[in-house]
């Protein structure tokens, strides 16, 4: 057999053709959690599970449970234990992952079944103390079908229809499969820290957080959360799309333009439903819209301001970003680098005069940032509230309390934006939020920025350490929830992603890795021409076009 040439963590070592990726470690069996073990690897960059076979030379690098990569990976395996433990105790039902919540996800049964949660925590707990191994199987277009009708996979047998392929790879613990999409750990025995509750009508799978690894933070409830995803379940139901084989089959059909109308429609009418919620109120003179990155905060409150003006008000818009301190002025982070996310980057002082001025009837000069020039100027023409003005004011800090301190809770409304993925990949994968915003952040910056999408992937991190800091902790001050994402966006941005994606060489190293993860899942959603996608969508905030902006 052929002897190959590899390098594993940069020491070279020899193997046979055909030896698995776990088989060359060094790592004894006996690391648990807390050791953080190897459990996973890239392999000539590309993220793959520990069971892969290498059959050329290569270059191999271990990825660990705690790094960006591992947590992943555990979360989608601590899912797939999930599964396995729903189909030993009531193969019957069909369990359907559903959202991310807070530091969990939220699973239903198909026909809304109460789960037997106790019966559940005790398989799962057997599972890991047998340390049953997730092994990957091919199987053939038939057999892959027939396993999915014959255990209620919905989803994925209407995806499995629209892919066309001779075969597929499974993920496998003892007789449960699921379609394998990216890499699972090896074994159960490092599932160690996970909570399982009922929540709702379903269930509330809990895992570590980055910022808290070693033990599971107390639970935090989001109601207002649930509520966008329940409301958005519903418009699943109106579109008959939840999953992506759905959304392939609609494009199949001929059917994408009216199902693009129609999305819009709903989305439409949850924006006008927002704004007569303002009117209802009465005493509103600021509404504060804030959400994290590529969540289309801009466009959005483009949308409301239309709205607004139809409900009889006379909205004045105000971005925060045109707050910014001079670069000299802005705070560092730890790392020594200037942080323009945190709430101090604004020059407060200024923000609160302006706004109390305006509020009281005064005529303002409003500022405007010079990004270019890095300084402060202002408009040449002033702005005065009537009674019927009402301020419109975005961007990242508009929940935070301290914002606007002596503003009347009566006098504000607050909404929180986000594009919450609502379509499933199939009956047991989500589709990552995060994965949704970076598609959007990666197009949009192409386009505006002229960044590549090395760039944009490499900055995700420091923009996730500045939501989780800055905006998500005040989420739940929000009068209202919004999502943005349009159940059929994924089809349009994967035909400015690919190119992108395709873009990013082998020596980019997590951005390569990153890269490859993200064009593996786009793979298996169909394209979406841009043409039908309407000019005021916030879809057109990424893509271009939009009635709102000259780019």
């Amino acid at each position: 057999m052929l002897e190959l040439k590899i390098t594993l963590d940069g020491k070279e070592i020899k193997a046979k053709r055909g030896t698995r990726i776990i088989d060359l470690l060094d790592e004894g069996r006996a690391l648990s959690y807390k050791d953080n073990p190897v459990i996973a690897a890239k392999l000539n960059g590309k993220p793959v599970s520990l069971s892969e076979h290498v059959l050329g030379n290569a270059s191999i690098e271990s990825i660990r449970l705690l790094s960006p990569f591992g947590k992943r990976i555990y979360r989608k395996s601590l899912c797939f234990l999930l599964s396995y433990a729903s189909s030993v105790i009531a193969p019957e039902r069909s369990l359907i992952i559903g959202h991310s919540l807070g530091d969990g996800y939220y699973f239903r049964y198909r026909r809304s079944e109460k789960p037997d949660t106790e019966k559940l925590k005790k398989v799962m707990e057997e599972a890991i103390a047998e340390d049953l191994p997730i092994e990957l199987v091919e199987l053939t277009e038939s057999e892959a079908l027939e396993y999915a009708q014959s255990h209620g996979l919905t989803e994925s047998e209407i995806l499995l229809k629209t892919m066309n392929s001779s075969s597929y790879r499974f993920a496998r613990i003892k007789g449960c499969l699921e379609m394998y999409y990216e890499p699972l750990l090896p074994s159960l025995r490092y599932l160690e820290l996970w909570e399982l509750r009922e929540y709702e009508d379903g269930l509330l799978l809990r895992y570590p957080q980055s910022r808290q690894p070693y033990e599971l933070m107390e639970f935090a409830d989001n109601p207002l959360l649930f509520s966008v995803f329940s409301e958005n379940k519903r418009y699943a139901s109106i579109l008959g799309i939840s999953s992506i084989g759905e959304l392939n089959m609609k494009v199949q059909k001929g059917e994408i333009g009216k199902t693009i109308l129609l999305s819009e429609a709903l989305q439409r009418r949850r924006i006008s439903d927002i704004s007569r919620m303002i009117k209802s109120k009465g005493s509103v003179k600021a509404v504060f819209i804030a959400g994290p990155s590529s969540s289309g905060k801009t466009t959005f409150s483009m949308r409301l301001s239309d709205e607004l003006r139809v409900d009889g008000f006379k909205p004045i818009k105000i971005s925060l970003d045109d707050y910014y301190l001079p670069t000299e002025k802005v705070p560092v982070d730890e790392y020594g680098e200037k942080d323009y996310e945190v709430l101090e980057a604004l020059d407060l002082p200024l923000l609160r005069e302006q706004l109390s001025a305006l509020i009281e009837g005064k005529s303002v000069n409003l500022a405007q940032f010079s990004f270019k020039e890095r300084k402060t100027t202002f408009r040449k023409e002033p702005v005065r509230m009537n009674e019927d003005s009402i301020l419109v004011i975005e961007g990242i800090h508009g929940l935070n309390p301290a914002l606007i301190p002596s503003l009347p809770r009566e006098m504000g409304f607050r909404i929180y934006i986000s594009a919450l993925t609502q379509v499933n990949l199939d009956t047991r994968s989500r589709i990552s939020t995060t994965d949704n915003r970076i598609l959007r952040r990666m197009v949009r910056d192409s386009r505006t920025r002229g960044f590549d999408a090395v760039e944009t992937l490499s900055r995700w991190p420091s923009v996730e350490r500045g939501e989780k800091n800055h905006i998500f902790p005040f989420q739940n001050n929000a009068d209202v929830m919004i999502n943005s994402a349009l159940e059929y966006e994924l089809g349009v941005l994967k035909t400015y992603a690919v190119p992108l994606l395709k873009s990013v060489s082998k020596d980019k190293g997590e951005s390569y890795a990153s890269a490859r993860r993200l064009l593996d899942f786009l793979d298996y959603i169909y394209p979406i021409p841009s043409e039908s996608v309407p000019g005021d969508s916030l879809l057109r905030e990424f893509i271009g076009g939009s009635i709102y902006s000259a780019t």
